[in-house]
């Protein structure tokens, strides 16, 4: 399968790890908060690694807004991407909500260090009882999530209450939302938030053996 353009951010000293995130549903991967993201990741040693699904290849090219591509083929353009990269066993692998789903379907099975989600997708808005928990309930690859308290896919009132593999970790942004944004009442900015994100991935990643 052809994967596309990878897009690159490279520390300038020693790479400590890989990281290779995907994004989510309506966003492509130079998105501005991800860009935010992949630049502080790099400048504390991580090399960090993106790509698009079809779906978002084609609205680049063509123009053409259509949803995301059926399941199986976004399992296999992250399958893709892993063996592209030289297999699991050196890589991190996640993302942004959606991104970050399928990242956390192909980790066991990829054999990955490490999962990363930023602001993972629990169930849809409005919609408590559709979950999409059941593989996470048995994930064995170590994972740091990082979610908004009040993010609609899943607030945290509502997780804490969910069977979740004892190798996920969470790391909860105070009263952010789905995009990691908290409203300027918190005091606190999306800046911080970010910073506390970035924080938290980098201490997880580097702390993997």
């Amino acid at each position: 399968m052809d994967v596309g353009e990878l897009l690159i951010n490279k520390p300038q000293g020693k790479e400590r790890a890989t990281v290779v995130l995907a994004h989510g549903a309506g966003a492509p991967m130079d998105h501005p908060s991800l860009n935010l993201v992949a630049e502080a990741l790099a400048g504390n040693g991580l090399r960090v690694v993106r790509f698009e699904f079809p779906y978002m290849r084609r609205r680049r090219t063509h123009g053409v807004r259509r949803g995301p591509d059926v399941p199986a083929v976004l399992l296999d353009t992250w399958q893709a991407v892993i063996e592209k990269l030289g297999g699991g066993a050196g890589l991190v692998i996640g993302g942004k909500s959606m991104g970050g789903r399928i990242a956390s379907m192909v980790a066991d099975e990829a054999g990955v260090r490490g999962l990363v989600c930023l602001g993972y997708p629990f169930h849809p808005p409005g919609k408590p009882t559709q979950l999409r928990t059941a593989h996470l309930a048995g994930l064995r690859t170590p994972a740091l999530f990082v979610q908004g308290e009040r993010d609609p896919f899943g607030p945290r009132e509502e997780v804490e209450g969910y069977t979740l593999s004892k190798s996920i970790r969470i790391e909860w942004i105070p009263d952010a939302d789905h995009s990691l944004k908290s409203p300027k009442k918190s005091g606190r900015t999306e800046k911080q938030n970010l910073a506390q994100a970035v924080s938290a991935l980098t201490g997880f990643i580097l702390a993997l053996p």
